[in-house]
């Protein structure tokens, strides 16, 4: 690539040149298994009815109250608490960056542990804030002590928690995010988007706080395409992030797909229960292979260390399969890969591959 001009080097800010653009790995002609989406399609008939709905739209119109049915769907999908307001993101990741936006006061840091979603130093970073990452342990718990002592020290104004994490795919001890919780002096944002396949949800708590978020979306629902997030939080504090939310954020296509897949909600659920059976199966198969360490799963991939990550990465690619190397993410990802669980046909083929390239 062709370096930027020195004349125009001055124009953008010399952070942003330092920083890295969000990779997506090419995946023509393999098994797509590195991006945690669902891998099922919608049955041919609720195709062809989606179709028919989509070209009916009035394309020719800005996005209009149809956005306000879809945030209804969404409030009553999740069981949005009483006195909460929810608010929709072109995906989470929108949403983690007006985030940033509205937190924008000088001084500000954003806190998170480590590793973990990359977006979240990313869109701090991108938007001039201060970012403090605080390793988990050895086993991707939290790190309470020092947890706690980063947020004594640091005074964030918004600490991410996901639940479950990723890339460990983890939940953590409900008992030390209490604790983050109470010492927290600005906002925390609890990101559940795998929650389709996890074991447990905080939705049912955050109505006992007036500074806890929590965000999800559509993306691991099974709607990765159509790039829906959504936030729910007290309505005072939605009121004011929902301030610097572009305009028709949300495409009119975007918003009847997603509307769309929540009247057959059921067909989705079946999906995510399939995938959290495959994730056991999968489980116990990596369990069984020689020098290999797959660490629990409450999300609808799996990470786990291998004797040389990237001679199994690249052992993987060559025989069709498609996974992701994290493995110089952090150090305490050394020698690991993510892997997403697709189909039965596709996990078989992956541990076909692994057991060919081990």
């Amino acid at each position: 690539m062709i370096g930027l001009p020195a004349r125009l080097q001055r124009l953008i800010r010399s952070d942003v040149q330092g920083l890295h653009a969000y990779a997506i790995q090419p995946s023509a002609g393999l098994v797509k298994l590195d991006a945690m989406e669902n891998p099922y399609r919608l049955p041919a008939p609720l195709q062809d009815e989606l179709g028919r709905r989509l070209g009916a739209l009035p394309l020719n119109r800005y996005p209009g109250e149809r956005i306000h049915d879809l945030r209804a769907a969404l409030a009553s999908h999740a069981g949005m608490p009483a006195g909460f307001d929810i608010m929709l993101g072109n995906g989470s990741d929108e949403l983690i960056s007006l985030i940033a936006m509205a937190c924008d006061v000088p001084g500000a840091t954003v806190l998170a542990p480590v590793p973990g979603f990359v977006m979240y130093a990313m869109s701090a970073r991108m938007q001039g804030l201060k970012f403090t990452g605080v390793a988990l342990t050895e086993d991707f718990e939290l790190d309470e002590a020092a947890m706690l002592e980063a947020i004594a020290r640091d005074r964030p104004s918004v600490i991410y928690l996901a639940y479950p994490n990723n890339p460990t795919a983890n939940l953590w001890d409900d008992a030390v995010i209490d604790k983050i919780i109470e010492a927290a002096p600005g906002l925390v944002v609890l990101d559940e988007a795998y929650q389709p396949f996890s074991s447990r949800s905080y939705i049912d708590r955050i109505g006992r706080h007036g500074h806890v978020l929590l965000m999800r979306t559509l993306s691991k629902f099974g709607l990765a395409g159509v790039r829906i997030g959504y936030m729910l939080g007290p309505q005072a504090l939605i009121a004011e992030i929902d301030k610097v939310r572009p305009p028709y954020n949300i495409s009119v296509l975007n918003c009847e797909a997603a509307l769309f897949a929540l009247e057959h909600a059921d067909v989705f659920a079946a999906q995510a229960r399939d995938l959290r059976e495959q994730r056991a199966v999968l489980q116990r198969a990596l369990g069984d292979l020689p020098g290999v360490k797959a660490w629990p799963s409450d999300a609808n991939m799996i990470l786990a260390r291998f004797p040389d990550a990237q001679k199994a990465f690249e052992g993987l690619k060559s025989r069709g399969v498609l996974v992701k190397n994290v493995s110089t993410m952090h150090p305490l990802l050394a020698n690991c890969l993510r892997l997403t669980v697709g189909t039965p046909g596709e996990n078989a083929q992956m541990l076909r591959a692994l057991q060919a390239c081990l």
